[in-house]
């Protein structure tokens, strides 16, 4: 039995990928802030669902959380970056203390993960490890700098990762969720009608997670999208800024 752990698997898309690999018959280890929803859950799931309370950037509350999974479930197959920080604030309205806290949980929380679960994976030959990204990490958006150089720099960091690792049997990957209604994006000023579903997005993304790419996606028509994002990164980005300009004019 494969063990998934993963961050910010108490809510939005981390909750329903942490529902499709429990339903797939997978262990997971659930690191977040809150675990209310986790903890409703292992009613259901007593034996292979762990909940820990920890923040990513406590790094050595992360070491023993991790310990305790491997003492549990043996084995570290999966883990998954998905907490997340987002503020919704132009470049000169943020402090530096604000984008700092937003790298220090999206950026430097991939590093700390990643640096916990590498000496067992190492061991194993064999794990991956997947980082949730978004398309305004490609494009850019407005009034979302911050949000998105931490995604743009976690891209990075997992193809530098794929080129250090090639031999080991350690792969890394994106995860590249669309829009998606949760509580992390509903300050964001975009209509409703342009965020999809987060049920059926973590359910796709965790029924993809075995496929042998670098970009995850949760459906074909998301994988086509961020196909264009990537070609069209600057043309893609201005759009989407503009499309939501009007749509807000226009409530």
């Amino acid at each position: 039995m494969k063990t998934v752990i993963i961050t910010g698997g108490n809510d939005g898309i981390g909750y329903y990928m942490v529902e499709r690999f429990l339903s797939d018959g997978k262990n997971v280890a659930v690191l977040d802030l809150e675990l209310n929803k986790i903890s409703e859950l292992k009613k259901k799931y007593p034996d292979s669902l762990v909940g820990f309370q920890c923040d990513i950037r406590d790094v050595a509350k992360l070491k023993n959380c991790i310990s305790e999974v491997v003492q549990k479930f043996k084995t570290i197959d999966y883990a998954i970056h998905n907490a997340c920080k987002c503020i919704f604030k132009g470049l000169e309205e943020l402090a530096y203390e604000e984008y700092n806290e937003v790298f220090q949980v999206n950026y430097y929380g991939a590093i700390n993960l990643t640096k916990e679960v590498l000496p067992y994976m190492k061991k194993q030959n064999f794990g991956k490890v997947f980082f949730t990204s978004s398309g305004v990490g490609v494009t850019g958006f407005t009034n979302i700098s911050s949000y998105a150089s931490s995604k743009g720099a976690i891209e990075s960091l997992a193809k530098c990762m794929n080129i250090e690792y090639e031999s080991s049997g350690i792969s890394f990957h994106i995860l590249h969720p669309p829009l998606t209604r949760t509580t992390s994006s509903e300050p964001l000023p975009v209509p409703k009608e342009f965020k999809a579903d987060a049920c059926k997005v973590g359910n796709g993304l965790a029924k993809n997670i075995d496929k042998n790419k670098f970009i995850i996606c949760h459906s074909f028509s998301q994988a086509l999208q961020t196909k264009m994002a990537y070609l069209f990164p600057i043309y893609i980005g201005r759009m989407m800024s503009k499309m939501t300009a009007r749509a807000n004019m226009k409530k």
